[in-house]
Formats: structure tokens, sequence, C-alpha cells
């Protein structure tokens, strides 16, 4: 065989693996393309049964802003965000500092409710209350936005929109029993998107967080005590008495690093906000976020704490530990935000672990 007929037969050769790999790479990039296309068409089924639903409430109910507040009138802030919920976290990978799970999930909702309920009517006994304002703050679920989520999460993400709708509806409709009137608002978390990466427009309707405030705003569409504020915005903006309150999930802040931590990048993102809804007359006096896990209160901020608690990516990454908890506030007509305070969610020899 002569060099020229070797030369043809090494690069036929070449070109067959390099044809082969290009083939293998089509195979798995249509395999990935079907998948996507199957997600897409589950997330428009499930968008179907909310599409007929009305527009999201822009101003909040008129109990919330009465013209003439009762003497010793309040009204109660619940928020509740970063639950995670259907993520399981083995006590085992992280020395046994937390468990979780759906079993465990659903008993700490239980027990932030009624923990709530207890926080105001014995603990702050004597407070008129006028009604309670739930907070919906994001991050409702962890999603399969991760590899390790998808592999570990306890169902679906459209099984587990349809679990939970059910059971943060069973919490509100006690909520709204409890303290009579009840008006929801509700921002999306960045673990809640169907997108691998966070998104600009479209950002509400391509969150499960979104879909799932909608599907509990229809369960209680006959129920005029209960109302919603849902936008289609990453921000709400709602007013309890004279006090303006801005809700956001948090992943809008950027930085964190240093002797400061997160409070500097947090307290930049504030006033950014506050110069752009006064540009438009629309200030507010308190931004309420979650998204840190790391509960922090002070007058004109809130920092939500989380229901799922310590996991695996805070004990590798060595973050500081903090039980489950929620925040909560009292707002008053003539002082503002006047009583704040955690409610802790976790009963451990319940949870059994």
């Amino acid at each position: 065989m002569s060099i020229g007929d070797e030369i043809r037969e090494y690069q036929a050769e070449s070109a067959a693996i390099v044809l082969a790999k290009i083939k293998r790479e089509r195979d798995i990039a249509q395999k990935e393309n079907l998948r996507l296309a199957t997600e897409l068409d589950a997330m428009k089924q499930a968008l179907v049964l909310v599409e007929k639903i009305e527009g999201a409430t822009i101003e909040p109910p008129k109990w919330l802003t009465p013209k003439k507040p009762k003497n010793s009138a309040a009204t109660l802030v619940a928020m509740l965000s970063d639950t995670h919920f259907d993520e399981v976290v083995n006590p085992h990978e992280i020395g046994g500092l937390n468990a979780y799970n759906r079993e465990i999930a659903v008993m700490r909702l239980e027990k932030w409710a009624t923990n709530l309920i207890k926080m105001a009517r014995h603990y702050l006994a004597g407070i008129n209350y006028e009604g309670i304002l739930i907070i919906l703050g994001g991050d409702i679920f962890s999603g399969d936005i991760h590899d390790e989520l998808k592999e570990t999460n306890e169902d679906t993400m459209l099984g587990s929109v349809l679990f939970w709708a059910e059971e943060i509806s069973a919490a509100i409709g006690l909520l709204a029993e409890e303290f009579g009137s009840c008006h929801v608002v509700s921002v999306m978390g960045n673990h809640g998107r169907t997108t691998r990466k966070p998104r600009a427009k479209l950002r509400a309707k391509t969150n499960f967080d979104w879909l799932i405030a909608k599907m509990i705003e229809r369960h209680f569409s006959s129920n005029k005590k209960i109302t919603f504020q849902i936008p289609e915005s990453a921000d709400a903006l709602t007013k309890v008495y004279e006090t303006g309150l801005l809700i956001t999930h948090g992943d809008q802040v950027n930085g964190g690093g240093g002797i400061g931590g997160i409070y500097p990048p947090i307290m930049r993102l504030r006033a950014r906000k506050q110069q752009n809804h006064q540009a438009i007359g629309s200030g507010f006096d308190s931004l309420l976020m979650g998204h840190w896990h790391s509960y922090l209160s002070t007058p004109t901020l809130t920092i939500n704490g989380s229901m799922k608690g310590f996991d695996e990516y805070s004990a590798i990454s060595n973050f500081g530990f903090e039980p489950p908890q929620q925040a909560m506030l009292i707002v008053t007509p003539e002082r503002g935000i006047t009583i704040q305070a955690p409610i802790f969610c976790q009963d451990r020899k319940k949870e059994g672990w």
C-alpha cells in the first residue's frame, strides 16, 4: 500500500469517527429537545387550568386601608416563603442538624399556622385584629432547575403543585376563619421557574409559584373574605393602613460577601427601589423579602427565614445554622409596624428524626 493510500485510509477513518460523534450529539440533542417539548406541553396544560382567571388585583381590599380604624385595631402580617416543598434533606448528610421531606413539610406548615394563631391570640392577647395579610414570598418549591433536585425531589413539579395547592389552601382557610378577613399577596421566587436560567420577560407566568397562587385564588373564588394580589411583576406593592409594604423575593440582590454580609447589598436594593417608586409617587415604608433563609427584622426591612431549614448546600457552604422559622409582623394605624417576631415551625420529636 502506498503512502497516498494510507493517508486516504486514515482520513476516511477520521471522517468516520467525526461522523459518528456528530450522530451521537445529534441523537442526544433530539432526546433533550423531546424532553423539553414534553415539559413545555405539561406546563401549558397546567396553565390552561388558570388561564380564564381574572387578572391580578392591584389595589388592596378596603379593610386593609379603612378610613376610620377601630380603637386598638391592628392587622397581622404573616410571611410564607422559602418552604421548598417536596425537597428532601437527608439528616445523615448534614450531621443530623435537620431533616425534610413531604411528610415533615406538612407538619411544619400546620405548625406554622397554629403557632401563628397561638402567638396572636395568647402571647399578644388584647389586640383587636381586623384581618391577616399573608405573603407568599416565593420559592414555595425547590423545583427541578438543578439535576440533584430532580433526582431527589419527592414528586414531579406538576404533582407537587397539585398536592401543595390543597395544603396551602387549608392553611389559608384556617387563618381566614380565625382572623376574619384575609388578603394574600404572592410574588415568585427563583427556584420555581420553568427555565434553566432566570429571565426578565414572562418572569411570573413561567414560574410555578405564580401558578399555585392562581390555583389557590380560584379555590377561594367564592369566598368574599379572602382576596388575592398576584402581579405579573417581580414585586408587589400593598398598603396596610398608611404603611406601604413592598414585597419581593430577594433574588435581585447582588453581592453579600465580606464582613457586612447580605445587609449592605440589600439596603442598596431597597434604596434603588424606593427611588424608582417615589418617581411615580408610590413610595413604601418597609421592604419584605425572602430568599436568604436568614430571619432579620428592622422597622424598614424584613428578611424571612426558611421553613425547610438547614440543608446540604448550607452545610458545604458553611452557612450559619438557623431553625425553620417564618416572619410575623403587626401593623397598627397609629405606629405602622410595631411588633415583629419569628414563628417557629419545627417539632423535632413529632417529626421523628
